[in-house]
């Protein structure tokens, strides 16, 4: 396969970009970390344009891992950049899309931080909604737009040039680093675990680092602690007559598939907002003390970003707050319900088919495998001549407030960006981080480095220059925090 290398790519932009200016709301550490703050502001100043360049250049190469247009290409440019920043890097086989996996090198006895992320993005969608290319970056007004920007190549590119101006400028303890970049993040990851599991010994580290996601609505920083799980599932009932029926002659002669899901969704969940289901929520661990206090921070600021979507009404119960939906209590959500035909409006017939589709969103303590057990019992159950298909699952993942290098992912966070980072114990939505957490036993922290507006996996996508200047800095500070940590002596 031949490689496009990328000074090759990123030179065809050839953009001015604008100033960028950072603010700060709180001075940075004192001593030698000042220090190399001072030297990692005039090393970014020097290369601002050449980082962003490379991020342009990284965007237009695609790699759509649902299709699997431009994934090998994707890869082997996502092995160029490690290379460049001075890794040893390599494309490895997986049971689909493949893994890149770059290594520092190997300093004995030193701590060994690994940095996740995935080369992989979403489909462009339709063209015609972009202003720009999806697959041909641009600058303008100050953010980088297309497929890819925030979700997620900006974003472990910064890590990546974050690493090498860390290596290049830190004058102080050595650590060993590891790249592991996936090509299957868009479509659950499926791969990921049985990959760190099959290469366990090889990837081995003492803290995993990722990046994905944008920054609270605040736009405070934060240290993520978790993620919840999820699981994806549709509910299929049918009738057995011979087709359609006209509903005065059949109505309540033939089964109705409908009312058949309807009465199996409303044995589900109850008119208060509790799950229903028999042994659903059996290993649920409630929150430690200090992530409880850590939610009691966060709920003002969860509030008043419902209230500023629009919501003015909780779902039930409504006494319970935002935070704690997020973190505490696992959700079942109804996403779409199919009956009949699904053309518009109505017709005076029974229908012959119905479908729901759900997911499921889990909190710490419980297990995929567990609760697709318990989902299955209670349609057995309830309607034994329903269809469960599940479509997939993850599962969730923790790491408490008190694990090792958390106070030195923190400070490095607070040295990067000037700000107290917030603390967050989970995300609401899903990544494949019980690889780390529970296949290599590793703790995980989660730092977003994208604008909350990156618009993800929609039209105009993007990453604001200062967000990703501002993310290669945090992270070399955050490698030169985990290198100065108590734990690393």
């Amino acid at each position: 396969m031949t490689r496009t290398p990328a000074d090759a790519v990123v030179a065809a932009h050839n953009l001015t970009l604008p100033t960028i200016a950072y603010i700060r709301l709180v001075a940075p550490d004192d001593g030698e970390r000042r220090q190399l703050r001072t030297r990692l502001d005039a090393h970014l100043a020097a290369e601002r344009d050449a980082c962003v360049q490379t991020l342009l250049g990284y965007v237009d190469v695609g790699g759509v891992s649902a299709t699997g247009e431009g994934i090998e290409r994707a890869a082997a440019y996502a092995a160029d950049l490690l290379r460049d920043a001075g890794l040893e890097a390599a494309v490895e086989p997986g049971d689909g899309h493949p893994f890149v996996v770059g290594r520092s090198p190997h300093v004995a006895g030193a701590p060994t931080v690994l940095i996740y992320g995935h080369y992989d993005v979403q489909p462009a969608g339709p063209l015609e909604a972009w202003t720009s290319p999806p697959f041909a970056a641009c600058v303008r007004d100050g953010r980088v737009y297309g497929r890819g920007t925030g979700d997620n190549k900006g974003q472990h590119l910064a890590h990546v040039l974050g690493y090498r101006a860390w290596r290049t400028l830190a004058d102080g303890p050595s650590l060993n680093v590891i790249f592991l970049l996936d090509g299957e993040e868009e479509i659950g990851s499926p791969g990921l675990t049985p990959f760190v599991a099959r290469h366990r010994e090889r990837l081995a580290a003492d803290v995993v680092v990722w990046s994905d996601g944008a920054v609270h609505d605040s736009a405070r920083p934060s240290v993520d602690h978790g993620v919840r799980g999820a699981i994806l599932f549709e509910l299929h009932a049918r009738d057995d007559a011979r087709g359609v029926l006209h509903s005065g002659n059949w109505g309540g002669i033939a089964r109705n598939p409908g009312w058949s899901l309807v009465h199996l969704l409303a044995s589900m969940l109850s008119p208060e907002g509790e799950i229903t289901i028999d042994g659903f929520h059996d290993g649920i661990e409630p929150p430690t003390p200090a992530e409880r206090d850590a939610l009691a921070e966060l709920e003002p600021l969860y509030r008043a970003a419902a209230g500023e979507i629009g919501i003015t009404r909780l779902a039930a119960p409504e006494d319970r707050s935002v935070a704690e939906r997020l973190v505490v209590h696992p959700v079942l959500t109804l996403e779409a319900m199919k009956v009949g035909d699904g053309g518009e409006g109505a017709r005076p017939v029974v229908p012959t088919a119905a479908a729901a589709y759900c997911d499921v969103r889990l909190v710490p303590g419980q297990r995929v495998e567990r609760v697709v057990a318990a989902i299955r019992r209670h349609v057995e159950r309830h309607a034994p001549g329903v269809e469960l298909v599940v479509n997939g699952g993850m599962e969730p993942s923790r790491t408490p407030f008190d694990a090792p290098f958390a106070q030195a992912v923190r400070d490095g966070v607070r040295l990067g960006t000037g700000i107290e980072p917030l603390r967050v114990p989970a995300i609401g939505g899903g990544l494949p981080l019980s690889a780390f957490t529970d296949v290599l036993g590793a703790p995980c922290f989660g730092i977003p480095l994208a604008n909350a507006d990156e618009a993800n996996h929609a039209p105009d996508e993007n990453i604001e220059l200062a967000r990703f200047l501002d993310g290669i800095m945090t992270s070399a500070c955050v490698l030169d925090a985990i290198a100065r940590a108590p734990e690393a002596a």
